[in-house]
């Protein structure tokens, strides 16, 4: 009885409490919403001139009041010369263009087989006991094994044999000469029809260069089987010449007070086509049916004011977020509205209502989705006069893309979602028409499969426009710069390598702690591989990037070091704003290290002042502290990587402990309190972080290295290379 008291109570403060949070903006938005919404339901409103049915006898002449254009007469025609074309284009090598992902493919193939051959060669030995002994050379079988597995290559054993006896000199001049002829011939422009002979002329260069016996023999294997067609179709010419054969189709008019259908003649689905261009077809409705979408319209907006200010007030107090979600819904009910008016009773059915719950769940979150679902799936009902399973397809079929792509992991995930999407519309259609005894929705249920596909189509499509429009970063968006190609990564790997495997390990460890204490793993993942992007200004001041180096802070002042390691944070928020990194992942270059202090070389700049003149304050970072749980995350998983690896011989005990440690002391340092981390997501996190460094410490069974020369020389005699 109390808690129906409490709620009744509550349901009481809600309204007052909305209203008195209501901005200006929030009712401009909301007004501009219902004026687009209630502009598209009007059309239904909107009076007619003439009343036929298919099927029925005229009962006067229907003559054009107006010249125009016979839509469904012109657009099969240029669809018949576009057609036409196309067929002319898949024929013509002048259509075709060389496709350069092909040839790089190529290249990046041949450099890993010729990588994995290179292994197979014997080192020399290193007599000085000072320096580490190079691994010892990959067995023929090992070689064979891993063609097979990574590249799919065959190549006899006795080759292979031949290439591991050969000196680095003698294989590294085989590896260019096989490289350069390989990659000559895909420079080449080769189609399916040449293929043949291209990997002829590479076999004759071959035998005309200088290689001979295995080493030729190996050359001309890997290249027949890497030389591929490298041609593919010019989209886009190819649509500039459909689209040209189209606009050459004169339009076919229906010409002023030409008569239509005659007087006594059964109206055929053509006639209301033709009736329709002319304008004489129109829905008929009178004034109360302004005033009930006006009432429908502001219902519908006011339930998912409510909602959002129960389940995401937030959003609703984001005006962008706020003009997305309206932008959203009146473009898929816009496109409902011009569904609706296809003369064909399959139009409704292949309406992509899905694509509200799909864009509004990448770009916001499934619980405004949801939202949105409902209230598009009322509005679509009204755009179809009240068809209810029009209105069932867009509920449960909406609700169903956000559950789909709730989480994503790649961009064929979208495509996926929609094959989903379309076969619960194929189900819901036949139960509905099973149910309703309507065997037009039987009929017309594949239309569902395509609605699906065509929702998730769309959406790929209109992704990068509302992220870039709205300044919201997707889970795409983030699986694009989670790409090793990306330009910064790119650069991180290649000039400051340390840097970019320590990004890649925080990455592990925050994704996992994220996705522990329900945060966003994804999210945590990209923060991390950019966070210390700042590094490649000046990598060889940084530790991890100074193998086989002098360390150049041992000639330096420690405010000097400590002013070098801190603005790698402005460093990398100005790389970020070159590359145009989203706010979302600049944060975490921002705010990974807080206000933090730079303890050793602060240590080391009191050791070295017998006063008291050094300042703590100068040897922090600038700040601000992480702000959110995926930016504090990365910030304990880049403090907690850098630690363990100084660990000897660890343990779960040891690794756990200094997990523990060091969130105790960023907790303690108030470097989380701007974070919402709560100590059961602290406790998750370590967790977390335990069994991924565990992981990452992998037990290994150490031999003696007597038997392990002895096991390695008796191995040899066994495989009868004792040369190798």
């Amino acid at each position: 009885m109390k808690r129906k008291k409490k709620n009744s109570s509550k349901q009481k403060q809600l309204w007052p409490q909305l209203l008195k949070e209501t901005t200006i903006r929030q009712l401009l938005l909301g007004g501009i919403i219902a004026t687009l919404l209630l502009a598209i339901l009007f059309l239904n409103a909107l009076p007619q001139e003439v009343q036929v049915e298919v099927g029925q006898v005229a009962r006067k002449d229907l003559a054009a009041p107006i010249t125009a254009v016979n839509t469904v007469e012109t657009e099969r025609l240029r669809e018949e010369a576009a057609r036409h074309i196309v067929l002319e284009a898949n024929e013509d090598p002048s259509y075709y263009l060389k496709n350069p992902a092909i040839v790089l493919r190529v290249e990046e193939s041949i450099t890993g087989i010729l990588n994995l051959l290179r292994l197979g060669i014997e080192p020399e030995p290193v007599e000085d006991p000072g320096f580490e002994q190079v691994p010892e050379a990959l067995s023929v079988s090992e070689m064979d094994r891993r063609l097979i597995r990574d590249w799919k290559m065959e190549i006899p054993k006795p080759i292979l044999e031949a290439l591991s006896a050969q000196s680095y000199a003698e294989f590294d001049q085989f590896a260019q000469i096989t490289s350069d002829l390989v990659l000559a011939t895909m420079e080449e422009r080769i189609s399916e029809d040449g293929l043949r002979d291209a990997r002829d002329a590479f076999e004759a260069n071959v035998e005309a260069g200088s290689l001979r016996g295995e080493p030729a023999q190996a050359a001309t294997i890997i290249g027949r089987q890497l030389i591929q067609s490298n041609l593919v179709l010019d989209t886009e010419k190819v649509n500039q010449a459909r689209q040209e054969a189209r606009d050459a189709v004169e339009p076919v008019r229906i010409m002023q007070g030409e008569i239509i259908v005659r007087k006594g003649d059964v109206v055929r689905p053509e006639h209301i086509s033709l009736l329709t261009d002319v304008g004489l077809i129109k829905t008929s409705r009178d004034y109360g049916v302004f005033v009930g979408m006006i009432l429908s319209v502001i219902a519908m907006l006011a339930l998912m004011g409510v909602s959002l200010h129960q389940e995401r007030p937030e959003v609703l107090k984001n005006g962008t977020q706020l003009a997305l979600v309206g932008s959203v819904l009146v473009t898929v009910v816009a496109i409902g509205k011009l569904f609706s008016l296809i003369n064909w009773p399959g139009a409704a059915y292949l309406n992509p209502s899905a694509l509200l719950g799909l864009l509004l769940t990448l770009l916001i979150d499934a619980r405004v989705a949801n939202i949105a679902t409902i209230v598009l799936a009322i509005l679509l009902g009204l755009v179809f006069e009240m068809n209810s399973a029009i209105t069932i397809l867009a509920l449960i079929g909406g609700m169903v893309a956000v559950l789909s792509v709730s989480k994503v992991s790649q961009r064929g995930d979208l495509m996926r979602a929609g094959f989903i999407v379309g076969g619960v519309n194929v189900v819901l259609m036949i139960i509905l028409g099973l149910v309703g005894q309507n065997t037009e929705l039987i009929i017309h249920s594949y239309l569902g499969l395509l609605a699906g596909v065509l929702a998730s189509i769309v959406t790929i499509g209109a992704l990068p426009y509302l992220e870039s429009l709205f300044k919201i970063t997707s889970p795409i968006r983030l699986l694009e710069l989670s790409n090793p190609n990306h330009p910064l990564l790119r650069r991180l790997m290649l000039e400051a390598p340390g840097t970019y495997h320590h990004s890649i390990l925080v990455g592990n460890l925050a994704e996992a702690a994220a996705e522990s204490i329900g945060a966003d793993g994804l999210l945590a993942r990209v923060g991390s591989h950019y966070h210390d992007i700042g590094k490649l200004r000046r990598p060889y001041f940084f530790v991890e990037n100074q193998v086989g180096k002098d360390n150049p802070h041992d000639k330096m002042a420690p405010s000097l070091s400590t002013l070098i390691i801190t603005s790698h944070v402005k460093d990398g928020v100005e790389l970020a704003s070159e590359f145009k990194l989203p706010p979302v992942v600049t944060q975490f270059i921002a705010q990974h290290h807080g206000t933090d202090l730079v303890r050793f070389f602060y240590h080391k700049a009191v050791e070295a002042c017998d006063d008291d003149s050094v300042e703590e304050r100068d040897f922090r970072y600038l700040g601000p502290k992480p702000q959110g749980k995926e930016v504090a995350i990365v910030s304990l998983a880049d403090a907690t990587e850098a630690a363990v690896r100084s660990i000897s011989k660890p343990n779960p005990g040891k690794i756990e402990g200094l997990v523990r440690k060091i969130i105790k002391d960023r907790l303690n340092s108030g470097e989380l309190d701007e974070s919402d981390l709560t100590f059961q997501d602290m406790d998750r996190i370590a967790t977390a972080f335990t069994k991924v460094i565990m992981g990452m410490f992998h037990s290994r069974v150490e031999y003696p290295e007597r038997i392990t020369k002895e096991e390695i020389e008796g191995k040899k005699a066994k495989n009868g290379n004792p040369d190798k």
